[in-house]
């Protein structure tokens, strides 16, 4: 019954994050320069009322179920829930609702099958059939499984990025099914573009798993109180909470107004920076945790408290600072990559793209999951005792592990980097451009 809730949160989770923040972007305009302002200030308070929602649940929520029960903290939980539905349902009169036509990940894997069967075809047949021109076809007619979604894309031309797709327009005998327009082919390479950045996030969501794992280990053996009041570790996450909630507006009103000015980009840092920001804060963050470990096994040495049960003389306010930088370097990285991955993504696949902002932090904790066993399997051969395997956490070299982290941290900025200067953005959608596209698609419904 429990993993079975588990799973259902999951699932629940999985269909809210992955649909809220696109349908919330949806609702400004994104073809003049103040609905683009709008949306990324959406993006800003999205990730800020996320923060808001997990203050509750390690302040309110873990005392609850502290003192009273975990029953009541899920039933509180369940509550809260119940009642966001009719809140939510208040607005569906006002918002503009993006009607579904067809799946994204069918016309992914359409155009990729498209293009490896014709490039199967092309080698098997003979030369007459080699010779074809392999001219893309310039056709932009939308197919009927496009529907209404070609209507809110301009028609492209075929372009030279990621040749091999081309040849899913190539003129061979197909199956009906395999039929691809430029257009659908086009937006499979922009999604597909898209895959280097978000892979170069995957481990900051490593980083960001040990927020409530070895951290809240460390903090058990420190000194919680805060004067009279002491502090159940699992509370810790406090912190980069109070730091987002903090953060979020102070970016929005006034980093993003100056940087405007400094850089007379209408988004005041661009997507991608704003994301390598937040891969850097990742890097002073392990370092960060690392010295911090540091400092609390020195003392435990210095104290002969190694093996003892009883508290460090040390406040575990030291450990908030790795939580500060990692609470800040979620909040830039996050909102960006929503931002970034909504904005860049063809209209038809925006849910699609905005959803691996969190496949993204999934992939990162199974990745936390996979390096500690590495880690302790390779240790654990050369050493008689793995690095992160003891009776207590004295025993530990978690600082070993926190350095490692900063490193691969450092590597995959590097990785981001390669990829993030030679990232060429979508062209924007301005008013002008706008009428234009308007044009085209009355010329081809006429």
């Amino acid at each position: 019954m429990l993993f079975a809730g588990l799973y259902l949160v999951a699932l629940g989770v999985g269909g809210i994050k992955g649909s809220l923040p696109p349908h919330g972007a949806e609702q400004f305009d994104e073809h003049t320069r103040q609905g683009r302002k709008q949306r990324s200030t959406f993006f800003n308070y999205y990730v800020f009322c996320l923060s808001c929602g997990a203050l509750i649940a390690v302040t309110f929520v873990v005392w609850i179920e502290d003192n009273k029960g975990w029953q009541w903290g899920f039933g509180i939980a369940t509550a809260a829930i119940l009642i966001s539905i009719p809140i939510f349902l208040l607005g569906s009169g006002k918002y503009r609702i993006k009607i579904p036509a067809g799946s994204p990940i069918t016309t992914i894997v359409k155009v990729l099958v498209a293009a490896i069967y014709k490039w199967w075809i092309s080698r098997t047949r003979n030369n007459a059939i080699e010779n074809i021109s392999r001219t893309p076809s310039m056709t932009t007619e939308a197919s009927e499984e496009e529907g209404n979604t070609g209507r809110n894309e301009e028609s492209r031309t075929s372009t030279e990025d990621l040749k091999f797709l081309n040849r899913a327009l190539e003129p061979l005998p197909t199956p009906r099914w395999l039929h691809c327009t430029v257009n659908q082919v086009e937006n499979v390479k922009l999604v597909i573009k898209i895959i280097p950045i978000f892979m170069s996030t995957i481990m900051l969501n490593c980083c960001l798993a040990q927020l409530s794992t070895f951290s809240i280990q460390q903090a058990a053996t420190m000194d919680t109180k805060i004067g009279s009041l002491r502090i159940p570790p699992a509370s810790l996450p406090v912190f980069p909470v109070l730091f987002i909630m903090i953060l979020a507006p102070v970016y929005n009103h006034i980093v993003i107004p100056i940087s405007r000015r400094l850089t007379n980009n209408e988004m005041g840092i661009t997507h991608l920076q704003r994301i390598g920001t937040g891969l850097v804060l990742s890097i002073i963050a392990m370092a960060t945790a690392a010295l911090v470990e540091m400092k609390r096994k020195k003392l435990a040495v210095q104290s002969g408290l190694m093996n003892s049960t009883q508290p460090l003389p040390i406040t575990f306010l030291w450990v908030a600072l790795q939580y500060l930088f990692l609470g800040s370097a979620d909040l830039f990285t996050l909102a960006g990559m929503m931002d970034f991955f909504f904005t860049e993504a063809p209209f038809s696949m925006r849910s699609l793209a905005t959803s691996l902002s969190w496949v993204s932090l999934a992939m990162g904790y199974y990745l936390s999951s996979v390096l500690v066993e590495l880690v302790n399997g390779v240790t654990g051969t050369f050493r008689h005792t793995p690095w992160l395997y003891g009776s207590h956490l004295n025993h530990y070299h978690l600082e070993r592990f926190y350095w490692f982290m900063c490193i691969l941290s450092g590597l995959n900025f590097l990785h981001y980097l390669f990829w993030a200067q030679r990232y060429n953005y979508k062209t924007s959608s301005g008013p002008a451009n706008h009428k234009k596209i308007q044009m085209r698609n009355e010329i081809q419904e006429a």
